[in-house]
């Protein structure tokens, strides 16, 4: 209750906001949208949790538009109000974050579902060297979710499945990916560049973090029920699911892009593999119809595996995922001369094969369509040229996409 805990007007923090010279070391990011239940005792906590980990800091409400009082309250409790334009929760922790002046960055929802008396672990870890403190909630990683706190579909099944891919996928190395409350050195906050602007802007900070292999920590917080009367929560169980989802799938074009088209790479060579050692009479329709199937999945998965190279490519241009040794040794490997001397090479040979096929038909006086054998060779010759045309046009453009722009 906000009568158990000490009064947090501005002459009272004596640890506040560079209180006797001292520079910030942490500051204190709550997002904010009509939280006028909670805010407060949110607010007050986050004081008492400075306090007793001894720390110089800062309390700043990022309000995304509201139309209760919470500024007004905000303002009473001793915080700092930054107002923010743009929607979104990514958009409000962007603002806050880079209005913080702390050395540190503790952030949380203003429903007081977390308890920021639980800063003090937070800074701690922090202190010691990690660049990332994330908090666990669920009981894999000590955590408590008390009862009511989290819905059963959250807790049993979207946090811990999302939570696995994560851990799968981009090596992250904690339990619950989507608790709020976490705690980030700005130093790593400014190097990881987020985009995200809504929900997905506290899964983008873990998994990037990851990728840029900073120092990351967990610890174990417990989950309170939402203390908000006037409005449900803003979370929506399908929608930010699938956002979260999504944002997974494209920062890992090998799982989106590259494994799907190896494998259809691999079935189009199993097909023609089977399919061309058919007989020539015009009945053979067997293995015509197996070479046209193998001429689908691998123009297909080329075209996905290229696609691939595109993302990768791109996003390591544009700071979106840290350079990768591996994209770093093929570009060394296949520049764009390299790329086009292949692709060209291909396309000849394919085309080869179509010339040949079709002149030996005419010479024979066989038509393509009704013999077996030269139609699958036709079949193989135009996959052949697709793919090394396709190498051409690709070499171009990855090469666009690798350009250093200002």
């Amino acid at each position: 209750m906000i009568g158990d805990l000490p009064s947090t007007s501005p002459d009272a923090v004596p640890l506040g906001t560079e209180a006797g010279g001292a520079s910030v070391e942490v500051s204190v990011v709550m997002p904010c949208l009509n939280e006028a239940d909670t805010l407060a005792v949110c607010v007050e906590k986050a004081w008492q949790g400075l306090r007793e980990i001894g720390a110089h800091g800062e309390v700043i409400v990022a309000d995304n538009g509201s139309t209760d009082a919470s500024r007004e309250i905000a303002g009473r409790t001793g915080a700092r109000v930054v107002e923010v334009s743009a929607k979104g929760y990514g958009s409000a922790l962007m603002a806050g974050i880079a209005a913080a002046r702390g050395k540190f960055i503790i952030m949380g929802d203003a429903d007081d579902s977390y308890d920021f008396l639980e800063i003090p672990k937070f800074v701690r870890r922090l202190r010691e060297g990690a660049e990332l403190v994330q908090g666990c909630r669920l009981p894999s990683g000590g955590g408590t979710v008390t009862p009511g706190a989290m819905p059963l579909l959250h807790r049993w099944i979207g946090n811990p499945m999302l939570t696995m891919i994560a851990r799968w996928w981009f090596r992250v190395p904690v339990h619950d990916i989507y608790c709020g409350l976490r705690g980030f050195t700005k130093d790593l906050y400014v190097r990881l560049g987020q985009r995200c602007t809504g929900m997905e802007f506290a899964t983008e900070n873990v998994i990037k973090s990851s990728l840029y292999r900073a120092r990351i920590a967990e610890v174990p917080i417990t989950l309170h029920p939402d203390g908000r009367k006037a409005h449900a929560p803003h979370l929506r169980t399908f929608r930010d699911g699938w956002r979260t989802l999504r944002f997974f799938i494209l920062y890992t074009p090998r799982w989106l892009f590259l494994i799907p088209g190896g494998l259809l790479l691999l079935l189009g060579a199993l097909g023609f593999a089977l399919g061309m050692p058919g007989g020539s009479e015009a009945g053979d329709t067997g293995g015509v119809r197996a070479t046209i199937l193998a001429a689908f999945a691998i123009v297909c998965g080329y075209q996905s595996v290229l696609l691939a190279v595109f993302t990768k490519t791109f996003a390591i241009a544009e700071g979106l995922l840290p350079e990768d040794p591996k994209m770093m040794a093929f570009y060394r490997l296949v520049d764009l001369e390299k790329g086009l001397v292949f692709g060209l090479g291909v396309l000849l040979a394919g085309a080869g094969v179509l010339g040949v096929t079709m002149n030996g038909s005419w010479l024979s006086g066989t038509d393509p369509q009704t013999g077996g054998q030269s139609l699958r060779w036709i079949i193989l010759g135009a996959t052949v040229a697709a793919v090394g045309f396709q190498t051409v046009l690709s070499s171009f453009f990855v090469s666009i996409l690798g350009m250093h722009r200002r």
